[in-house]
C-alpha cells in the first residue's frame, strides 16, 4: 500500500515545489540573509501543498470522470481502483493540513504576506481540478503554474528570511515559473486526444499540438534569456543551449513517449 501512496504523491512532480525554494534560499544566501528555521519551514510545506495538489488532481479528475483507460501519463491511484475516492480525499485534506501546520512558523514570522500566499497556493491548489470552473480544464493552468511556481514561491522564500523583496528576486523567480510551464505544455501536448474527448480545454486543446510546441520552446528560451540576462555571463549560454537542442529534438516523438521529455526538462 506504501508503493501506493508514493506513486500518487507523484514524487517527480515534488521538484517543481522544492526549486524555486532552493533558488529563493540561494539568493538569500548570496545577499547574506539566509535563515535556515524559514527554508525548512518553507520547505515542508511547500511539499505538502505540492503533494495536497496532486491527490487534489487525482480526486477531483476521478470524480469528474476525466482519467480514462486511453490516459497516457502516470496511474492515478483512485481512477485504478487503488484507492476509494474518500481516501483520497481525506489524504488531499491531511496534505494541506500538514502544509498549513509546517508554515505556522514562516507565517509567524513573514506575516500577512506568507498567510496570503498560503491561502492562495491551497486555494488554487483546489481550483486546479477543482471547484465550478477548474483551471486546469479551462486553459488557466498554464497562469497558475507560472505565477505560483516561479516569482511567488521564489518571492515568498526570499521574503520569509530577509522580511522584504525586490523586483530583481521577483524577476529570478520566473525562470523556475517558465521552466515549470514548460513541464505543463509537454504534459498537456502529450495527453490532448484524451482530454479532447474527456472535455478538457487545455491550451493544447484550445490552439493545438503546434500550439503547445511553441509554447515549450517559448517557455525555454524565456527561462534561458532571463537567467542570462540576470546572471550576464555569456558563457552560460554555451552551456545551457545544447541541453535545450537536444530536448526540443524530441518533437518528433508523440503519445508515451512524452514522457521523455517531461522527465528531460524536469531534470
Amino acid at each position: 500500500m506504501l508503493k501506493v501512496w508514493v506513486m500518487a504523491m507523484r514524487p517527480k512532480t515534488l521538484s517543481a515545489a522544492l526549486v524555486p525554494v532552493g533558488m529563493g534560499t540561494i539568493l538569500a544566501y548570496s545577499d547574506a540573509v539566509c535563515h535556515i528555521p524559514s527554508v525548512v519551514a518553507t520547505l515542508f510545506a511547500a511539499v505538502f501543498i505540492q503533494i495536497g495538489t496532486n491527490f487534489a488532481n487525482d480526486y477531483f479528475d476521478f470524480k469528474q470522470g476525466k482519467d480514462t483507460k486511453d490516459r497516457l501519463g502516470p496511474t492515478r491511484a483512485t481512477a485504478a481502483g487503488l484507492v476509494s475516492a474518500n481516501t483520497m480525499k481525506w489524504a488531499m485534506i491531511i496534505a494541506f493540513s500538514l502544509s498549513v501546520l509546517s508554515g505556522t512558523y514562516i507565517m509567524w514570522r513573514g506575516g500577512w504576506p506568507i498567510v496570503l500566499i498560503g491561502i492562495l497556493s491551497i486555494v488554487f491548489g483546489l481550483a486546479y481540478t477543482g471547484g465550478p470552473y477548474p483551471l486546469g480544464y479551462n486553459g488557466l493552468g498554464d497562469v497558475f503554474v507560472l505565477i505560483f511556481f516561479g516569482p511567488v514561491a521564489v518571492g515568498g522564500t526570499y521574503y520569509v528570511q530577509a522580511l522584504s523583496v525586490s523586483p530583481v528576486i521577483l524577476a529570478w523567480g520566473c525562470v523556475p515559473g517558465l521552466l515549470a510551464t514548460a513541464i505543463l505544455a509537454i504534459n498537456n501536448l502529450r495527453d490532448v486526444d484524451e482530454d479532447t474527448k474527456t472535455g478538457k480545454r487545455t491550451l493544447a486543446v484550445r490552439f493545438g499540438t503546434g500550439f503547445a510546441k511553441w509554447e515549450y520552446v517559448g517557455c525555454l528560451a524565456g527561462a534561458l534569456g532571463l537567467s542570462i540576462y540576470l546572471i550576464q555571463d555569456i558563457s552560460f549560454l554555451f552551456l545551457s543551449i545544447p541541453a535545450a537542442i537536444l530536448i526540443t529534438r524530441t518533437f518528433s516523438w508523440t503519445g508515451r513517449d512524452l514522457n521523455k521529455v517531461l522527465g528531460a526538462t524536469g531534470g
